[in-house]
């Protein structure tokens, strides 16, 4: 257990800003479980909205340091590419 002020402090400051990382790792998920969603549909404007939603959202998540910033890139590039291969409707 911590002995110091300064050190309960920290502990403090890690649980507040380990459930901010992980609530928005989780809406992060979650958008991008809405462009899959679309894209298992079929449907290439609803995937093509889904993704417009959830890009703000995955950078966000990048720009804070909760994700890297390459693995945001890449999961973008991907999603992009599914939905570019679906059949236009």
């Amino acid at each position: 257990m911590a002995n110091t002020a300064s050190a309960r402090k920290r502990i403090r400051q890690t649980a507040t800003r380990t459930a901010r990382n992980q609530a928005r790792k989780s809406r992060m998920r979650t958008y991008v479980k809405k462009v899959e969603a679309a894209i298992a549909g079929g449907d290439r404007a609803a995937a093509a909205e889904a993704l417009r939603a959830a890009q703000p959202e995955m950078q966000r998540a990048a720009g804070k340091g909760v994700v890297h910033t390459n693995t945001v890139a890449r999961k973008l590039s991907r999603l992009s590419a599914r939905i570019k291969a679906l059949p236009a409707a």
